[in-house]
């Protein structure tokens, strides 16, 4: 257990708690066409824009440990830097280093990897997500490892896609598929695309939401069960023509040179390695390879004997996967395990899609509590339903929970994510991410008339922008349209910096009113202890307040 940290004796504590409000995927926008934010009714965000104290927050690039300022951020590493209060190299940046240095190649995993498939003479299989988006993964590392494979005389290797869309434009597949069965060509024949489907459709699902689209990736990556294409090019295609979906969304394929028997089904003896370096859709097909009998969670059928490595380690408590290429960031010292030392009851809640993110990252990525008896994580079980379905999604029931927890006074310190911003604003639905902010709005104003009552802080903020960036512009800010005359939607997270609002109803003259300026979120940690009046740590990034 860490020491306590000190109080503050120039800060005189408030009656109610610190409640830290995560916006998720709610920046402030750089255009003002495509921006649902500004664009939404959100009345009383907007009037605590401009009443309260309020400053902007870098949320991407290099402010969140990513390898260049090019990078967006991202949930994951959002809630990482938040809950740690410094900037750690996160994973895009650790595995390129360990790709461009040969540690990667150097370390026991890779090279049990390759001695199993030369000795048995039998496959290497790489599944993960099929873009640069550099979010969970980036195809520059699938390619330096392709290339390494062939170097230490790797004959066979097939490649499962899951198509984004979404950390990338919405129909971009082929920009990446095209080139990519070029480059295979040239590096031989049994150098293939074997399978795929969009990333929300199969495999990359995260916190239990849907266990259904794992088994669907596990029918078409390992069973080879599902439509035949000739070709990942035909499958996009076609799929495309038929249903109108984006690529994230696409239905799964296999390939087919013959039209009757699968290209590269997962067998006895294979490697599989799963690319993808960002965890939380990473550990449920880690699972569903890495467990024997115990597993329940779908039929799996004949369980064929592979090595399977995880790009990372997705999970460092239940140590998932068993093999792994890449340490991930070593993150000690968090705001959480500080604040169990120092005696301060903490409450964390949001639905499914995010619950993970305001505990697992939050506490850099740690599973489980460190003192049970002074904190309570409540998950609230998110719809299996499209976003833009239910736009809403479990806002109100979130804030029912945080309004009640304020009201009963057991709490220091309330943590919770909305996750309508991020969530709906992948679909590139506008309309829907409207209605998504308008209800967020109603939920900001009631979490607002709790801490009036009990005298508590309000820090509103958000983890990287995407709600304030639904449109694709060119260099010269000016909107892009497609072919139908409508603007080309925009499903990735956005580079803008993020809002840090402060509403402190009983301020007591104990910190300037006017907040730090050119700060990341990591400085959330440092500004939530000051609020508690402790003292932060020495090498926490700083608090956006100045206690006097």
């Amino acid at each position: 257990m860490l020491e306590s940290l000190k109080k503050n004796p120039a800060f005189k504590k408030r009656r109610g708690p610190v409640v830290l409000m995560i916006l998720d995927g709610v920046g402030i926008g750089k255009y003002a066409e495509g921006d649902a934010v500004l664009d939404s009714p959100t009345p009383f965000l907007h009037k605590f824009m401009k009443e309260q104290p309020m400053t902007l927050l870098k949320a991407h690039g290099t402010a969140v440990g990513l390898p260049t300022d090019d990078d967006m951020g991202n949930s994951e590493v959002g809630h990482n830097a938040m809950g740690c209060g410094r900037v750690f190299a996160q994973g895009a940046k650790l595995v390129t280093q360990a790709i461009r240095t040969g540690k990667m190649f150097e370390g026991a995993t890779w090279k049990k990897v390759v001695e199993r498939v030369k000795k048995n003479g039998s496959t290497l299989h790489f599944i993960g997500l099929f873009s640069d988006g550099n979010v969970h993964s980036n195809i520059a590392h699938l390619k330096g490892m392709i290339e390494q494979a062939k170097k230490e005389g790797v004959s066979r290797i097939r490649i499962h896609t899951l198509l984004d869309g979404r950390d990338v434009p919405e129909t971009s597949a082929l920009e990446y598929i095209d080139p990519f069965e070029d480059y295979l060509k040239g590096l031989g024949e049994d150098y293939a695309i074997a399978s795929g489907g969009g990333r929300m459709n199969i495999t990359m699902d995260r916190y239990g939401a849907n266990w259904d689209m794992v088994k669907r990736g596990w029918d078409t990556h390992v069973k080879g069960e599902g439509r035949f294409f000739a070709s990942a090019h035909e499958a996009v295609e076609t799929l495309r023509a038929e249903t109108k979906a984006i690529d994230q969304d696409l239905p799964a394929f296999v390939i087919s040179r013959d039209g009757k028997t699968p290209l590269g089904p997962v067998r006895d003896g294979d490697a599989v390695i799963y690319f993808n370096f960002r965890g939380d859709r990473a550990i449920e097909i880690s699972q569903a390879f890495d467990q024997g009998p115990e597993f329940g969670k779908f039929d799996r059928g004949a369980k064929p004997d592979v090595l399977y490595a995880g790009m990372m380690e997705y999970d460092g408590d239940l140590h998932i996967p068993n093999n792994f290429l890449v340490n991930p960031p070593e993150i000690d010292r968090t705001l959480d395990e500080y604040l169990c030392s120092s005696s301060v009851r903490q409450f964390a809640v949001s639905e499914t899609q995010k619950y993970g993110h305001v505990t697992y990252f939050f506490n850099g990525n740690r599973s489980g509590k460190f003192d049970e008896k002074s904190e309570e994580y409540v998950e609230v079980k998110s719809d299996v339903v499209p976003f833009e379905q239910r736009p809403w999604m479990k806002c109100a029931e979130i804030t029912d929970i945080v309004c009640r927890t304020i009201a009963e006074g057991k709490y220091d310190f309330i943590r919770l994510n909305y996750p309508n911003g991020d969530m709906v604003g992948h679909t590139g639905d506008y309309q829907a991410v409207q209605v998504a902010m308008g209800a967020l709005d109603l939920c900001i104003k009631r979490v607002y008339d709790s801490i009036v009552a009990s005298g508590g802080v309000l820090l509103i903020t958000a983890d990287h922008g995407n709600a304030d960036d639904m449109f694709e512009h060119g260099k010269d800010g000016s909107v892009k349209y497609g072919k139908d005359g409508a603007p080309k939607r925009k499903t990735s997270h956005s580079l803008n910096p993020v809002p840090c609002i402060l509403i402190d109803p009983e301020y007591g003259n104990d910190y300037a009113k006017e907040l730090n300026t050119g700060l990341g979120i990591s400085s959330v940690a440092a500004t939530v202890i000051a609020l508690l009046g402790l003292v932060p740590p020495e090498d926490y990034d700083k608090a956006v307040i100045n206690v006097k």
